[in-house]
Order: C-alpha cells, then sequence, then structure tokens
C-alpha cells in the first residue's frame, strides 16, 4: 500500500464532480483549498463536491485550506508585460497608480518596501526569473538596475534576496478567511510566508475563537523562518516545504539541503511535513512527468516526507488525474526502495512525555522486528498514529475510530488509514473477533496474520492510549 500521501490543489481542473471523483479514486488523500482565489460560495461549493466525490469512492480526503499572505508583488502594466534588458534602470513606485506601469517604472502592493530596501540590496521578481539591484531608495521610489533580464507581466511576486521583508504572515484578509475556513470545516489550515512561532498561535487562536478545530500547518518559504525553523515546527502541527520563495530567498543551490532538513527536524519532532512547489510542473501541459521531475518526487518520499502536493497540475492543469495516477506510480516506486526499515534510530534518545507515545514508539519497535502484518489503533485523537508514523515502516496502521474529524485529519500522516469504528464493547473476547472480522472483510490480513493492537483501558478518552497487544487474527 501507499504508505506516502498526496495532497492535490482545487481549481477550474477539477471542478467537474466526475473529473474530481476520479481523482480521488487515482489516489488524492487530502485536497487543497487555496484562499488566494475566490470567494466563499466558491469554496464551499468545491468543499461539499470533495466530501461527496469521497462518499462515493468510499474514501476518507481531508481538506487543506490555505492563507493568502501579504501580498508582497508588483501590481500591473498598461500593456499588460514588458521586456526587461539588462543594465536598464528600472523603478519600484508604491505611490504609481496600479494600472499604469511601463518599461521604466511599475507599482507596488506593498507599502512598506522603500522602507525594507537599501542600495545594494537584489530584489528578485517572478520567482527569481527577474533579479533587481536597488541602487537608491527614494521617499516612495525604489530604483533598481537590471541585472538579469526577461518578459515581466503583471502581479508577479517580489522577494528580497537573503529575505529581510518586514510584511506579518497574517493580513486583515487572511483573518477574515480564517473565519471562513472554521465555516468549511477544514481539516488543516496553512499559514503563508510563517516567521515566528508567534504567527502560528496567532492563527490556531483566531481558528479557535471561530469555532474552528482544524490543525495548523506552517509554510516555511522565507529565510527568516529557517533562522527560527524548529520553534515554528513546535508551534504547529504540520509544515509545508514551500520551494518556490523558499528557493528565491534563499538560493536554488541550498534548497534540496534545505529541504532534507526541514523534513529531517520536522519529523524528528513529531509533526508532519509536506513537500511542495513543482513537483509535477510539466504535467500542466504534458501528460507524463519528466524524469526530473520523477527524480524529485522520489527523493522527497526517501527523505520521508509525509505527502507530496501537486498545485497547478491538478487546478488548472490539462492531465490533473494522470498527475495525480503519476504521482502514486513514483511514489510506490520510491517506497520500494527506501533503507532498511529496521534500522531507524528516531529518538533513540529522547524521553517520552506521555504514555501513549510510549506505547506508539513501543509498538514500532517489535513490529519492525516481527513478522507483524499490520497495527490496529484504537484511537479518539489520532495522536497514537502520528507518533507511529514518524518510524519508518513498511508495516500498514489502521487509525480504527469513531470520530470522522479524526478519520480526515489521518489522512495526511504517512502510512496511516482511517477505519469507521465505534468500541461498542471493551472485553477482548468481544472485541477481538470485531476488529478480526472488519480487517478480513476489508482484505487487509488473512487469518493467521499477527497484528499489534493498541487501546486504552477507558474507551472514548482522548490520549488514553496505554497498552499493545500481539494477536494473532482468527475467524469467527
Amino acid at each position: 500500500m501507499r504508505r506516502t500521501k498526496i495532497v492535490t490543489t482545487l481549481g477550474p481542473a477539477t471542478d467537474d464532480p466526475k473529473v474530481l471523483l476520479e481523482l480521488v479514486r487515482a489516489g488524492a488523500d487530502v485536497v487543497r483549498v487555496n484562499f488566494s482565489h475566490g470567494r466563499f460560495e466558491e469554496h464551499a461549493r468545491r468543499v461539499k463536491l470533495v466530501h461527496d466525490a469521497a462518499a462515493a469512492a468510499g474514501k476518507y480526503v481531508g481538506v487543506l485550506g490555505d492563507l493568502r499572505g501579504p501580498k508582497i508583488r508588483i501590481e500591473r502594466f498598461a500593456e499588460g508585460r514588458i521586456f526587461l534588458k539588462e543594465g536598464d534602470p528600472f523603478t519600484l513606485d508604491v505611490a504609481l497608480d496600479p494600472n499604469a506601469g511601463t518599461a521604466r517604472a511599475v507599482g507596488c502592493a506593498y507599502k512598506n518596501l522603500p522602507h525594507d530596501v537599501a542600495a545594494g540590496d537584489t530584489l528578485l521578481l517572478n520567482d527569481g526569473n527577474i533579479a533587481l539591484e536597488v541602487t537608491a531608495v527614494e521617499g516612495p521610489l525604489v530604483r533598481t538596475r537590471v541585472t538579469v533580464g526577461g518578459e515581466l507581466s503583471d502581479q508577479k511576486g517580489i522577494n528580497r534576496q537573503g529575505g529581510g521583508l518586514s510584511a506579518g504572515a497574517l493580513t486583515d484578509k487572511d483573518r477574515e478567511d480564517i473565519k471562513v475556513a472554521a465555516s468549511l470545516a477544514v481539516d488543516y489550515l496553512a499559514v503563508s510566508f510563517a516567521r515566528s512561532a508567534d504567527d502560528m498561535e496567532e492563527c490556531r487562536s483566531l481558528l479557535r475563537a471561530a469555532g474552528g478545530e482544524g490543525r495548523v500547518v506552517a509554510k516555511i518559504e522565507r529565510a527568516e523562518a529557517i533562522q527560527k525553523l524548529d520553534e515554528i515546527i513546535d508551534a504547529s502541527d504540520a509544515v509545508m516545504v514551500a520551494r518556490g520563495d523558499l528557493g528565491v530567498e534563499m538560493g536554488y543551490a541550498e534548497l534540496t539541503g534545505l529541504q532534507k532538513t526541514i523534513i529531517q527536524h520536522t519529523r524528528h519532532r513529531n509533526k508532519i511535513v509536506i513537500t511542495a512547489t513543482q513537483m509535477m510542473e510539466s504535467m500542466i501541459h504534458n501528460p507524463i512527468p519528466t524524469r526530473a521531475e520523477v527524480s524529485d518526487v522520489a527523493n522527497a518520499v526517501m527523505d520521508g516526507t509525509d505527502a507530496g502536493m501537486l498545485s497547478g497540475e491538478s487546478a488548472v492543469g490539462k492531465y490533473p488525474v494522470k498527475a495525480v495516477e503519476a504521482m502514486a506510480q513514483v511514489i510506490e516506486g520510491a517506497e520500494k526502495y527506501q533503507l532498511a526499515y529496521s534500522r531507524t534510530r528516531h529518538r533513540d534518545e529522547s524521553v517520552f512525555r506521555y504514555t501513549d507515545e510510549a506505547i506508539a514508539m513501543a509498538v514500532m519497535y517489535t513490529a519492525n522486528h516481527m513478522k507483524v502484518r499490520a497495527i490496529v489503533a484504537l484511537t479518539e485523537s489520532g495522536s497514537t498514529t502520528l507518533w507511529m508514523s514518524r518510524i519508518r515502516s513498511d508495516i500498514p496502521i489502521y487509525a480504527f475510530t469513531r470520530q470522522e474529524a479524526t478519520r480526515r485529519r489521518v489522512t495526511l500522516y504517512r502510512g496511516v488509514y482511517p477505519v469507521a469504528f465505534d468500541i461498542l464493547e471493551t472485553r477482548p473476547e468481544t472485541l477481538y473477533p470485531t476488529i478480526f472480522h472488519m480487517l478480513l472483510e476489508l482484505r487487509l490480513v488473512d487469518v493467521g496474520d499477527l497484528i499489534i493492537v493498541t487501546k486504552g483501558e477507558l474507551s472514548g478518552v482522548s490520549g488514553g492510549t496505554n497498552s499493545m497487544q500481539i494477536v494473532q487474527v482468527r475467524r469467527g
């Protein structure tokens, strides 16, 4: 079974219910709702379509909301686009009419830009394809010289090489969108351009105040975030390696090492990690990925990412279903060649804080040293399965839970699969035959297989897992 999960972005290409159903059947585990585009009604319609498609496919699919973050971008050109040549002077003018850009100057949506830059700084536009050296700052004008030219069109992003732009992570629009996310009952909510633990704590607080129970995701895409990486991870439930802006600010030569570092730190701290941006970018226009994209996805899988994310490939691409199918195939191929599972040294020197955490670690050590076919976790919150999923293993972990929110949430956990199960009887002579029957009916195990079951003494208590048992599957 494929353990690494797939996040797919919703958009015009997935608005057809038939396409969305095919997408879910092809392997979409979590869908991303991008609050940068669209209104509440559009988001609500798409989320409902997702739930309908998941029910039709007999699956659980999580929903990830993604906040837009600050608009650090240029405004628009009168002619739609221009061409900048190396050596040309070019001005970013925060006071210019937003629609009056020319080959000499363009407006800027980020009004604090003149306060954040100085002569000698390098500004990167359009994902780093255009480079400008700041020559002077004069009131609302940031005067520059083009060092890397090319075509430039409306509303492209601006990065300062090395970071340092002071824009806060949450804007007024984001604060309103957090209320929207709560009303849509998203399972995860991503904060764009997170700079510190405070950004994540503010998002969580606003989401809870609005009635939302979703988990918060920090998008690591600023140089400042790398400097405070561990504190951001600790304040978050999940982290996204947002390689677009991160690569621009930190330099592409650093990106692969940064990706591995972020994944390693996040898993070590028992949090979820998503790898995103341009994973199969060519499939926006082509029906098969490039060999470089195949290697990119495979390496993220081997690094231990919980999920890979498709953006434009599924939102606006010509082949959204094929993109999901291709990513699933690459993931399955990569997982065959991962390092020996029994050699993990994850948290060898750690002290466990919780009983269910200790049980989870003991389960995975045991499972990796025995011929165990499956792990069944009777869980309320899913925390036990999260800790289990931090250990590399090819043994499937089934989250047996009565909580629908938990079933959707674990769709993002590597190697964890949700099963609807309400504990009505805790006595072993009744409980285990019920579990065996479900596993056999779902064709997840065979009679005679060994499985590990974790549970708590009291059913319905979150965080109460305190026992594990190795049992043999029997019929009847």
